[in-house]
């Protein structure tokens, strides 16, 4: 059986320590009473020995009296069977003894008792004090003694062992006895009833948890999705599983989220990869054409026709790298490789070399591009390399969208105490109010075609958009059909604390 459960585990450890606590605590009664017993039986039998030898003469000229011994043994064997009496010499050599079985010498197994137990008897030293039993060699008893003396001078002892082997015989047949047998089941009853209350404790303890395990078990198997579905009797206790089930519950549901956002990221991923297929597609197209025709006729087609060919061809491939760069430069970012490298500038500088960068392509479409800086403006804090990327981003899609003798104005104006605001403004065709919320976003509209007016793209949009993320700052759109369109976004003029 493997306990695999914290049910089980914490039933078995139970189990156990119920098990060994009731053996300690029987074997310590066992040892108090045997211990109490001894003390009791050795308080009643102290003056055995000496009352004895004060009313039975056993020494006579200096030596044990063999004939008083004999009757002595013969009384207390009467008396007394369960006692063993012993007559020592002053050194505790075993000189006599009797028990109620006659036996031979030679069945006893010390012929020397030591006889410091016996002094400390006499000395008055706290009881239960053990001697040795001649007849059990190794084995300690409790006991009564009296030195035998004539005029002052130490003969010998008188040393009964209270314990002797009658006694023995009648303590073994008292485990058997009703009392033991009664006192043995009921200790044994009363571990089991406490084995039996801990369980169903341990048990009532561990449900909430066990629900809470199974809880958990069930959103892994929805795969993350949906959230914990907890009982409240589980979470209503303030205590550490209610704690425990709040946390998972918050973990779950920020899990949850995640993993949907992980799957709606997963399918704009694979759209824009459908949508780039296509945008590839188209140059690659057109750019095979030409390079096949001019393979295929070069003999036939005059140099002007070539010329023309070749400038196709040329400018396709060109829109194929500016495209494959923008998605390698985008991966980059959402990857988060790129961190802006912070410093302080002056925007209208970056704003002048880039309007002076963007002045001649404006010129060839006819559109007037200018800027409308303002002196007061303070320096900004961001990546001047990252802000020029987002400028020129803003500058490309005006200028593809407005028509000629339109106009494209860049303004800075203070935002707050600790912002500046940039607008890029354009005269074009402007973007229907319905697209404008999904702009920056993969499936922008203007990757999927919609709005011919503002034509296919969108990179760049979502390239600004995550470059002003990292910045911590944000950009919006604000257009009407007809009316052009306006980009706004933000940058701090401070250090972020």
């Amino acid at each position: 059986m493997k306990f695999k459960s914290l049910y089980s585990r914490i039933a078995l450890t139970f189990a156990v320590l119920i098990l060994l606590f009731g053996g300690l605590c029987g074997s310590l009664d066992f040892i108090a009473a045997k211990h109490h017993q001894q003390e009791i039986v050795q308080r009643l039998s102290a003056d055995l020995a000496g009352h004895i030898a004060k009313h039975w003469p056993l020494v006579k000229f200096s030596a044990l009296d063999k004939q008083a011994v004999e009757e002595l043994f013969h009384m207390l064997m009467v008396v007394n069977p369960s006692i063993e009496v012993y007559l020592l010499d002053s050194n505790g050599v075993v000189k006599a003894f009797k028990s109620k079985h006659d036996a031979p010498a030679e069945r006893l197994q010390l012929q020397k008792v030591n006889v410091q137990p016996l002094q400390a008897f006499l000395a008055g030293q706290a009881l239960p004090l053990l001697g040795d039993n001649p007849r059990k060699a190794g084995e300690a008893g409790i006991f009564s003694a009296t030195d035998l003396r004539e005029d002052g001078k130490l003969v010998g002892y008188l040393y009964i062992i209270l314990t002797g082997d009658e006694y023995r015989r009648l303590a073994a047949d008292v485990w058997q006895g009703q009392v033991f047998q009664s006192v043995m089941w009921t200790g044994i009853g009363t571990l089991l009833l406490t084995l039996l209350v801990g369980l169903g404790l341990f048990a009532v303890i561990t449900r909430r948890l066990n629900a809470l395990t199974c809880t958990v078990a069930a959103f892994e198997k929805m795969d993350f999705v949906g959230g914990l579905h907890v009982c409240p009797k589980i979470s209503g206790n303030d205590d550490e599983i209610g704690r425990l089930t709040g946390t998972f519950t918050r973990m779950a549901e920020r899990i949850s989220s995640q993993m949907q956002h992980i799957k709606r990221q997963d399918g704009q991923r694979r759209e824009m990869v459908a949508n780039v297929s296509h945008d590839l597609r188209t140059p690659l197209t057109s750019m095979q054409g030409y390079l096949e025709t001019l393979l295929r006729k070069a003999d036939t087609l005059s140099a002007d026709e070539q010329q023309r060919y070749l400038a196709v061809a040329v400018r396709q491939s060109r829109r194929i790298s500016h495209l494959a760069n923008e998605l390698f430069e985008l991966a980059k970012l959402e990857c988060e490789e790129i961190t802006p490298n912070y410093e302080q500038f002056f925007i209208q500088e970056l704003i002048q070399d880039v309007v002076q960068k963007y002045e001649l392509a404006a010129a060839e479409k006819h559109v007037t591009l200018t800027a409308a800086l303002r002196q007061d403006i303070p320096m900004v804090y961001a990546d001047i390399a990252m802000i020029e990327r987002v400028l020129g981003n803003l500058l490309d899609n005006a200028l593809r969208y407005t028509p000629e003798q339109g106009q494209i104005t860049l303004e800075l104006l203070p935002y707050g105490l600790q912002q500046v605001t940039v607008r890029v403004t354009d005269t074009g065709a402007g973007i229907a109010e319905e697209y404008l919320a999904g702009l920056f976003e993969r499936h922008s509209p203007l990757r999927q075609g919609v709005g011919k007016s503002h034509g296919g793209g969108g990179l760049g949009l979502l390239i600004s958009k995550r470059i002003l993320e990292l910045h911590g700052s944000s950009i919006e759109a604000l257009s009407k059909v007809g009316e052009g369109a306006r980009f706004v976004f933000y940058l701090p003029t401070q250090v972020a604390v």
